[in-house]
């Protein structure tokens, strides 16, 4: 839990600061797999109502994020990738953190009930619920299956969005949530990889420190064939068609190709070469989500225009 505390009298929060607070780049992924889920749903929205779904979907992940940094500012402070924070760098205080977090889960949720339905407002009430308490503060700091359960945290917006144009959860929906669910754990693994003394700092039962960069390897490589079967099943679905299907398999293919080669390798080789295999599988990883979930908004849109489709 948060145990920073900031002088009062040097405390000088920008905008900038309090936006980052939300976590932006997060909330970018999630708003636009929170997009497709909502596009690609058999059921459309009025144009307002779509773009206030997503919106407030936005606002609950960013909600999300504020009450993580809160909570896990302890170890923001002594981490590399995460001391420049607002709250570790003192440009925001734990409380202010905490209430903006509080204020904005509230705002997100009752306002996607009102635009939408409470089925969807349930799921992203849910989604915090399970992010900051489920994940942040039960299964971060307790156990190295934090990133495989906790990972779906981040795979309930396109859900969530499918939900709020349909009022009901469908297969599609489930395989969207299951293909970013399975996702999760290898790419951070990667990450893990070359950052694994920020997690020994920290005290982070990251799978690295516990198990050893041989186990995680190991990891990456059999959640990655798990992935490339859910992302190939999802082409033979009513969100999969012939660009979809083509993508998900030039993208796994690459995936696994690239899983396989951190598999075979050692410390020393990695070390060698400064994680060149592991910091590339992690950036491609992101383009491999970003690229499936672009071909099911394209295949979705196309149908939708009479243009094609999986027939």
């Amino acid at each position: 839990m948060s145990n920073v505390s900031i002088d009062p009298t040097e405390y000088d929060a920008s905008f900038g600061d309090y936006f980052a607070l939300l976590k932006p780049r997060v909330m970018s992924l999630v708003v636009f797999t929170a997009l497709v889920g909502l596009l690609a749903a058999p059921s459309s929205l009025h144009p307002v109502e779509a773009f206030s779904a997503v919106l407030f979907i936005a606002i609950g992940a960013g909600a999300s994020g504020a009450l993580n940094m809160w909570w896990d500012a302890d170890i923001d402070a002594v981490m590399k990738r995460t001391v420049g924070r607002p709250i570790p760098s003192g440009r925001v205080t734990p409380d202010a953190a905490l209430s903006i977090g509080t204020a904005l889960s509230g705002l997100s949720v009752v306002m996607l009930g009102l635009a939408t339905n409470w089925h969807a407002a349930g799921w992203l009430a849910f989604t915090i619920f399970f992010y900051v308490v489920i994940y942040s503060m039960w299964l971060k700091r307790s156990t190295p299956q934090n990133i495989v359960i906790g990972g779906a945290a981040g795979a309930f917006p396109p859900l969530v969005g499918w939900v709020a144009a349909t009022g009901s959860i469908s297969v599609e929906a489930v395989l969207m949530f299951a293909i970013i669910f399975m996702w999760t754990p290898p790419h951070f693994w990667a990450l893990a990889l070359f950052t694994r003394m920020d997690y020994d700092d920290a005290k982070v039962p990251m799978l690295t420190v516990t198990h050893g960069r041989p186990s995680a390897r190991k990891h990456i490589f059999v959640y990655s064939i798990l992935l490339t079967v859910l992302a190939i099943a999802a082409g033979f679905t009513a969100i999969g068609g012939p660009l979809y299907l083509a993508v998900a398999l030039v993208c796994s293919f690459i995936l696994m190709r690239d899983a396989l080669k951190i598999m075979r390798r050692d410390d020393d080789a990695a070390e060698a070469d400064n994680y060149a295999v592991e910091k590339s599988f992690f950036k491609f990883s992101l383009w491999y989500l970003f690229a499936l979930f672009m071909a099911i908004l394209i295949g979705a849109l196309t149908a939708q225009w009479g243009l094609g489709g999986w027939t």
